[in-house]
């Protein structure tokens, strides 16, 4: 405890997930006697993806909430403490931080571990989210492999959506990529590449209006608004790649970040503008996102600030 009777942590961890959680380990390994606060969502976005097939030493592969569980046990058998609450403000003006929890706590630590994630922006339709995980996805990497061999659509104009289709191309006869306006926001190369995939199918000027089915996706219903027509495409698996939000708004008046709001590290490292504070996971991976590279970045943040409470003899 501090003088004024504020408790004082050596290492408080904002988020959970793989890169907090894997964060956690380390830190607790390192007898920094880590503070995790989950956040809204425990566990992030594993927590709404049914198999798991990518991670290492998961041979049958894993539900993502069972995975989650697993990180979350392991963390807290080396004395990680974990609390199931959301810190709402940060103050990194002094060289010891301060945080407040969303019941108005306010916390001090030596150094912070961000871990807050990325949230996958949707379309906003109400069978969207009736089919998730039944066919509907937000990252063709994680899971393009469970629909190979089958006719899939993906939405999306940019980079990522191009570079996504090309991917699901190598597993499916055919991708149907849908888009809203006349032309699309990804850069000329990539766009050349999708224009001469040769079993990828472009439907300019196309909203998506539902995606329908029974127990799985079977179709979707899309509508051009330069024809007034709708028609409905056959597809067994539908991803949108519109884009993801980092978790990051909270650090807004007190981090460096991208025009996107994913926070900037120094190159090799977690480390951010502000000394102390770290970053890991998707918060600051607008590249790779995946559960393997957040947790990757998660123990470079336990390391980084284990040196850092070294460095200043804190420990």
């Amino acid at each position: 405890m501090s003088n004024n009777g504020i408790a004082h942590e050596k290492c408080i961890i904002i988020g959970s997930g793989p890169a907090g959680y894997t964060a956690a380990v380390y830190a607790s390994r390192a007898n920094l006697e880590p503070l995790l606060f989950t956040g809204q969502e425990p566990g992030g976005q594993l927590m709404i993806t049914t198999d798991v097939e990518n991670y290492p030493g998961y041979p049958d592969g894993v539900m993502g909430p069972q995975m989650m569980e697993d990180f979350k046990k392991q963390a807290e058998r080396f004395g990680t403490r974990v609390r199931l609450e959301m810190i709402t403000k940060v103050d990194f003006s002094g060289p010891v931080h301060k945080i407040w929890t969303e019941a108005g706590e306010e916390l001090h630590a030596d150094t912070i571990i961000i871990s807050t994630g990325a949230s996958a922006r949707w379309l906003g339709l109400p069978s969207e989210q009736t089919f998730m995980n039944k066919g509907v996805s937000a990252c063709a990497v994680c899971d393009g492999f469970f629909f190979r061999g089958q006719e899939l659509a993906i939405v999306g104009a940019g980079d990522t959506a191009a570079e996504e289709a090309l991917y699901l191309s190598k597993l499916s006869p055919q991708v149907h990529m849908l888009v809203r306006r006349d032309e699309m926001r990804a850069s000329k190369i990539m766009q050349d590449r999708v224009k001469k995939a040769e079993n990828i199918k472009i439907y300019w000027n196309t909203e998506t209006k539902e995606v329908l089915g029974g127990d799985e996706v079977e179709a979707v219903r899309v509508y051009n608004n330069k024809t007034n027509e709708e028609s409905t495409i056959p597809v067994k698996g539908f991803f949108v790649a519109i884009g993801h939000k980092p978790n990051t708004g909270i650090f807004k008046d007190w981090l460096e970040m991208d025009e996107a709001g994913y926070l900037i590290t120094k190159p090799k490292s977690t480390k951010t503008n502000i000394e102390g504070v770290f970053a890991s996971g998707d918060a600051q991976d607008n590249i790779y996102r995946q559960a393997v590279t957040a947790a990757g970045t998660g123990c470079m943040a336990a390391l980084d600030a284990e040196r850092y409470l070294t460095e200043k003899e804190i420990i």
